[in-house]
């Protein structure tokens, strides 16, 4: 462990030390008066233990004793002798805390502990408190432990003593090599038990007696050994959850399933399972949810305003054709010579653009990316005029690029700021209990206050009588005269406690006041996030346009070319909504002006051949429009003939090109021959092709704007180009998820939807996995199996939980069909800014960048379809992982895939945790922290996967006793491994964690080595 570092926690377990001790000193105040109180005094031995065994652990040695002492005294009070108390002890032991806070002042100094000292100044005082006190005996330790809030003392003492003869009789039974009458014997002991759990009230005991009946009445031969086995451990285990307060766990059934084999009692571990109690939660079928409606309040901190965030779904072509009417060609070859002249008369080497200074808003981005529907016709219908002519200004696009990256970073910004309010709201919520706890010690303050004004009445008469003032004798005959309900008496104590409460009602005030100012800020932020999502569609609207700008004037090209060719040709466009930068659409328009020229004319078949080929006579060239990561794809395909490719290798030959690398070449290193300079197959040159100049243009206009260019055909069938262009929008919605301990970011327009992962519908015997999902078998990847890290990435330590954790399945977009992909959870959605990675090494397929979420975490942007192609290209090609079946598939959350074993560290003390957390991480280990019981109970339900648990025993809400009965109760948790670290060292703990289930038991102070050593072999052992 660093230096610096253990030096730090230690220095921060004095200050936890410091507020401990302000916790006892609170409580005893006012005991020469009020004498003990039980529930007080529960906090105040819960203080003196975690100083007691926190100082053992950091090296602390006086302070631990002296702290340990300290603790046996509280101990005697609360159980034995509370009529000692008076204002002497109270006096003596507010002594003793003085001494305990010089001893944490001079350790804060690095300085040693002189014997003499502690003879001179410490011992005195602790002598004195021994002598009124004494030790505590045996049996108040006995009764501290079995005590509940509840009262349940005479059921702790009949387990403890009754039922505990009779367990010990039976046992000595069970021992002897051919036990006589060993059914009678149990039978007779099960109805006795029976009778005594009827009189405490305890059903759960009363069916499980009843159950021992039931099986040993069915039961014949060795099988009747068997279940006296059974139910002895099943009674002794209710004996242990009766004497630390937890008979909700008490099973109500024979469990055969436990090991019939008897150790020795102080060997004893607890195997067996406890029935889950009553109140455990079941598991929630959720069910199918799409990526819009799951979660709706809890995937993102924006689901509070549904109008800002609810996609609408609205015709952007026709909006767009309403602004911008489609002009004739005349009008189009001569705006595009303004265009011509006004890019070449900018001063600078950056493209200008006009932007409009007021147009309506469009539809926002997120509703533009899932619109997948068909494009209508009429959308390229033009619109009517507008009134007047809008006013325009000139903008470099270097301005508006900067303008995007600076709007990117608002948005990283604005969900960090959310962030924050969300922990401020949450320490709100922890300084309310903080302030309720104050006004419960003001209104006890007040009745101490208002007992000890009536009780110093005569000393305040009394020093009336005796000053020396002229009217003296007045003020007595006036305080004399009224009665003390009649008139207040006021001395400086009484001053400074109606100060103390004044300020604890100021307080409050001061919190209010908070809270006010915070629903303010929240307010503000729920605004921001609208301006935002207004800004954002602004910048869009500026920076980009619908390719139906340009797609607008094709149907009619290609209607003329019908009549003019004679054949029957219709256009189909889908997602012509898809939004592409200005300066990218404009580079797109000659590109695809000849790809449609070049289709109607190599591709479609004329009607009367299309009609002899068994094909309808009407071709269709269809253009359509998408969203992959960080690139627009727009392909052109249609259902003419194809490309031949025997044409191809004999223009190649032409061109000089030999047949053995013709041979040698694959089919895409054939079609990329299409778009070298002066290549052509066609036959003869006409007004649409045959130049051998069209493909050559495409590429390098693509390429002008950092595009690029493919080509897929099939005999008969017909032939695709697809183009990718950049997709230069700086925000996206993202599904986060993770896999193998990573989390990744899907935008939400790949996800058609999201679903918990049900094995049921798991198709084992298709090769490389498959699941059944809306009646429709669909292939389904587990994703972890293809994502494979050098060093394995740790998730990074984080309050938050994720919103499913269980595994779910991704339904996948890639073209027409669905691909499943398995991930291990579901984080949430949410709007993030998308930001490229920079450098000379290219990005892995299937990853199209980065974002920047509201903590600071850097999430890869997946590229879906990318990855999909990419592994089935793997799968092909025979480097095919494991197949999905049933049996590698399950409903609870996975196994960490990295090499580092998680350990739970269960413990109320921050700094105990922290020091043993720099411990095992120094050890290799993995750490997840606890607060108490209750909280890493919670965290294992919630699906926290570890390989052992380090606890302490006693903590609030739920000690570790309870905690380690609940996990043993568990079918899902009892595998679990759990550590009993405490500075509780007697013998009687250490059986009574034993028999619950504990794996081992250490007592404070421990050594490092044999605690590390342990944790090695369990994790080795669990592996």
């Amino acid at each position: 462990m660093p230096q610096d570092s253990e030096q730090e926690v230690r220095l921060q377990f004095l200050e936890e030390a410091r507020e401990h001790l302000n916790t006892i000193e609170t409580g005893i105040m006012g005991l020469g008066t009020d004498g003990v109180n039980r529930q007080t005094f529960d906090g105040i031995l819960r203080a003196a233990h975690s100083i007691k065994g926190g100082a053992a652990m950091m090296g602390f040695t006086t302070l631990s004793h002296i702290a340990h002492r300290m603790e046996d005294f509280f101990k005697v009070l609360k159980v034995g002798k509370a009529e000692l108390t008076d204002g002497e002890l109270e006096q003596l032991l507010l002594k003793s805390i003085d001494l305990l806070n010089q001893i944490i002042a001079i350790n804060r100094q690095g300085q040693s502990i002189e014997e003499e000292w502690l003879t001179a100044h410490v011992s005195p005082t602790f002598d004195q408190l021994h002598e009124r006190l004494g030790d505590p005996q045996p049996e108040d330790e006995a009764s501290l432990l079995a005590e509940d809030e509840g009262g349940q003392d005479m059921a702790v003492m009949l387990f403890e003593s009754e039922v505990g003869a009779t367990l010990e009789r039976l046992e000595e039974l069970l021992n002897q090599e051919n036990p006589a009458c060993l059914a009678e014997e149990f039978d007779i002991a099960a109805q006795e038990l029976g009778g005594l759990g009827e009189m405490l009230d305890m059903q759960a005991f009363v069916d499980l007696c009843q159950s021992v009946v039931d099986h040993l009445e069915a039961a014949e031969g060795n099988a009747q050994v068997e279940v006296a086995h059974a139910a002895l451990q099943e009674w002794k285990r209710s004996q242990a959850m009766v004497l630390i307060g937890q008979k909700s766990a008490i099973p109500s059934a024979l469990d055969l399933g436990l090991s019939p084999t008897v150790v020795p009692a102080d060997q004893q571990e607890a195997d067996a399972p406890i029935p889950a109690p009553a109140h455990d939660l079941d598991t929630a079928d959720l069910g199918l949810f799409s990526s819009e409606s799951l979660f709706p309040d809890a995937a993102d901190l924006e689901s509070f305003i549904p109008e800002a965030t609810e996609p609408v779904q609205l015709n952007a072509e026709t909006e767009w054709d309403n602004l911008l009417p489609e002009p004739s060609e005349d009008e189009a070859v001569e705006a595009f010579s303004e265009l011509e002249d006004f890019v070449l008369t900018t001063s600078e080497a950056e493209e200008d653009i006009s932007i409009p200074t007021a147009e309506p808003a469009v539809e926002p981005i997120a509703a533009v990316q899932q619109q997948k529907k068909r494009d209508s016709a009429k959308a390229f219908e033009p619109a009517q005029e507008q009134a007047a002519p809008e006013r325009t200004i000139r903008v470099p696009v270097s301005q508006l690029s900067q303008l995007s990256e600076l709007f990117g970073e608002l948005i990283i910004e604005r969900n960090g700021l959310k962030l924050q309010l969300h922990k401020i709201r949450e320490l709100m919520g922890l300084m309310g209990q903080r302030v309720q706890a104050l006004d419960q010690a003001n209104f006890r303050l007040r009745s101490t206050y208002d007992h000890a004004s009536t009780q110093s009445a005569p000393k305040l008469v009394a020093a009336a009588s005796g000053a020396s003032s002229p009217n003296s004798d007045l003020a007595l005959t006036s305080l004399a005269d009224f009665d003390l309900l009649e008139m207040d008496r006021y001395s400086g104590l009484h001053l400074l406690s109606q100060e103390l409460m004044e300020t604890a009602v100021q307080i409050r005030e001061v919190t209010n006041d908070i809270n006010t100012n915070l629903n303010e800020a929240d307010q503000t932020a729920r605004a921001l996030t609208v301006t935002s999502k207004e800004l954002q569609t602004s910048v869009t609207q500026v920076r980009m346009r619908p390719l139906s700008d340009i797609l607008g004037r094709f149907p009619r090209m290609l209607r003329d070319l019908s009549l003019q060719h004679g054949k029957d040709v219709t256009l189909e466009v889908i997602g012509g909504s898809t939004l592409v930068d200005r300066s990218i659409l404009e580079a797109l328009n000659d590109p695809l002006m000849h790809l449609i020229r070049n289709s109607f004319d190599h591709g479609i078949e004329d009607s009367e051949t299309r009609i002899a080929q068994g094909k309808d006579p009407q071709g269709v060239i269809k253009v359509q429009a998408t969203y992959r990561g960080n690139q627009t794809l727009i392909t052109i395909s249609d259902n003419g003939a194809g490309i031949n490719l025997d044409k191809v290798q004999a223009r190649a030959m032409q061109l000089g090109i030999d047949q053995e690398t013709l041979d040698a070449a694959s089919k895409s290193d054939l079609l990329d021959l299409i778009f070298e300079p002066g290549f052509s197959t066609a036959g003869q040159v006409t007004d649409l092709s045959g130049r051998g100049v069209g493909m050559d243009v495409v590429r390098t206009n693509l390429q002008n704007v950092r595009g690029a260019i493919s080509v897929n055909t099939e005999a008969g069938i017909g032939t695709t180009f697809t183009l990718s262009v950049p997709y230069t929008l700086s925000v996206v919605r993202v599904l986060l998820v993770e896999s193998a301990n990573m989390l990744l970011a899907f935008p939400t327009d790949s996800v058609e939807e999201i679903t918990l992962l049900d094995p049921k519908q798991v198709l084992a015997h298709i090769d490389q996995g498959a699941i059944r999902w809306n009646d429709t078998v669909i292939p389904m990847m587990k994703l972890e199996q293809w994502l494979s890290f050098p060093t394995p990435p740790r998730q990074p330590d984080t309050e938050e939980a994720p919103l499913i954790n269980a595994p779910m399945v991704l339904m996948l977009n890639k073209g027409d069909d669905l691909v499943a992909m398995t991930v291990d959870r579901y984080w949430g959605e949410q709007e993030v800014t998308v930001r490229q990675v920079e450098g000379e090494i290219p990005l892995p397929t299937g990853f199209a960048g980065c974002t920047i979420l509201g903590d600071g975490r850097i999430v890869p942007l997946m590229d879906a379809v990318g990855l999909l192609t990419w592994i089935e290209d793997q799968q092909a090609s025979g480097s095919a992982m494991p197949t999905i079946s049933r049996d590698n598939l399950s409903p609870e959350a996975p196994e960490f895939s990295n090499t580092q074993p998680q350990i739970m560290i269960v413990d109320d003390s921050i700094n105990v945790r922290r020091f043993l957390a720099l411990t095992l991480e120094k050890a290799g280990f993995r750490v997840e922290q606890a607060k108490d019981g209750q909280h890493a109970l919670e965290k294992l339900q919630a699906g926290l996967r570890v390989q052992a648990v380090v606890s302490d025993v006693e903590m609030p809400r739920l000690d570790g006793f309870g905690f380690l009965a609940h996990v043993k109760s568990q079918p899902d948790l009892k595998q679990i491994p759990v550590v009993m670290l405490t500075s509780r060292s007697g013998d009687k703990h250490r059986n009574l964690a034993m028999t619950l289930g504990a794996t081992d038991y250490f007592s404070k102070p421990f050594r490092e080595q044999e605690l590390l050593e342990t944790l090695h072999r369990l994790v080795q052992t669990g592996a």
